[in-house]
């Protein structure tokens, strides 16, 4: 006989008793790799503990995560002790967490960088491989899925920046059992069946390392790396590396950053057509001028008063010069009569037949030397006395000394 039928929440509150009085679920402890890792902005931290085949939901408390010496990342493997909590309004249990320890680096991120290591040694991300995406092109293809929100962004972006380009939305799976295999084939499918494709945008929005896992698989990679047809490789977000990403001939950080270097603006392109049509415009009409001008100048008319006004001119100028040298000669000629008046002054005073008319006279013995002390008479010694009108000759008497 069936039991009474209970209400939802009444079950949901019997499973909680039950699993809250559980010795073994009250106290446990979960080996598993972390995924789907979320900081609240609270300080609580919410993340996903997965192995091979199965998952199981995190809690971390905020006072908790502030105590740890351990960084948190997606694709580790740590060992987290706790007890099952109920949550009973959801109907869902998760470990709420009191301690947490890194146990390894996790199966998908080995996995990772094994892969990783064996590519990056064959060439596949070797930069010379690595093809220009085309600054024009006619057509795209965005190789995802058709329902996700980055095939949306993509297209919009495109429509937004570019009214010429056309779009060809190649559906695939981007995530779970198979997704690679899809991804992979698309793009060898445009390489051989699709000759007017000139890129490809492969990708998908963000998600835990699981979720992004297709654009880590070889076979994608292989795909990138033998196409024809550039790729720019548009998986996750800004921090979200893929080893599609590495092989890709562009890596753009989002869905919208791809489709934004996929195709240039054709407004900012109209914007500098015109302003070089207007540059161009403006440089014909100057060579036209001057050219109208030169023109002009071979009218005999034109020539002719040309002449004239040069002619003009030139006289005017010469009138100038002329009277400029007048102007300067005269002044040279005032200052040179002035300095020679001067140094007559001077002679003047210094010549000895100015002296003479003075009242003046010189005395000279017999061979014309101006005796200038007694020291040079001797008593009874003709002399010459010279004076402003004539000389006259004289017999020195006698020496006397000034007392």
């Amino acid at each position: 006989m069936a039991l009474k039928p209970v209400r939802v929440s009444q079950l949901n509150s019997y499973i909680k008793r039950l699993l809250q009085t559980d010795p073994i679920l009250g106290n446990v402890s979960v080996i598993g790799e972390i995924s789907n890792l979320k900081f609240h902005s609270s300080g609580h931290v919410y993340f996903s503990l997965k192995d091979e085949s199965s998952k199981v939901n995190c809690f971390l408390p905020a006072d908790t995560f502030a105590g740890l010496t351990c960084r948190l990342e997606e694709g580790i493997e740590v060992t987290a002790s706790g007890y099952i909590y109920l949550y009973e309004r959801g109907g869902t249990y998760s470990i709420n967490i009191r301690t947490i320890e890194i146990s390894g680096q996790g199966e998908l991120a080995a996995k990772f960088l094994k892969l990783k290591q064996k590519l990056e040694a064959e060439g596949i991300f070797d930069k010379a491989h690595k093809k220009p995406i085309p600054s024009f092109p006619y057509k795209v293809a965005v190789v995802t899925s058709e329902t996700g929100a980055a095939v949306r962004d993509i297209i919009k972006t495109i429509k937004r920046k570019n009214n010429f380009t056309d779009i060809i939305v190649y559906p695939v799976l981007v995530q779970g059992h198979g997704a690679a295999g899809e991804i992979s084939s698309a793009i060898d499918d445009l390489n051989r069946n699709y000759h007017d494709i000139d890129v490809i945008i492969t990708g998908r929005g963000g998600g835990s390392i699981e979720e992004l896992w297709a654009f880590n698989e070889e076979e994608v990679a292989r795909s990138i790396y033998n196409s024809r047809i550039p790729v720019i490789s548009a998986v996750g977000h800004e921090t979200d590396f893929t080893i599609a990403d590495f092989a890709a001939d562009l890596r753009a950080e989002t869905p919208t950053a791809a489709a934004e270097r996929a195709v240039p603006d054709t407004g900012a392109l109209r914007d500098n057509l015109n302003n070089m049509h207007n540059e161009i415009t403006e440089a014909l009409r100057l060579q036209m001028d001057k050219k109208k001008q030169r023109l002009e100048m071979l009218n005999p008319d034109m020539f002719s008063r040309d002449i004239r006004s040069r002619a003009v001119m030139d006289r005017i100028k010469l009138d100038n010069l002329f009277q400029s040298m007048g102007d300067r000669l005269s002044s040279y000629v005032s200052n040179y009569r002035n300095r020679i008046a001067v140094m007559k002054e001077i002679l003047d005073t210094c010549n000895p037949e100015n002296v003479l008319q003075k009242g003046y006279s010189v005395l000279t013995d017999s061979n014309g030397n101006i005796v200038k002390s007694t020291a040079q008479l001797t008593a009874k010694q003709a002399v010459t006395i010279r004076m402003a009108q004539g000389r006259a000759e004289a017999v020195i008497k006698s020496i006397m000394e000034d007392s």
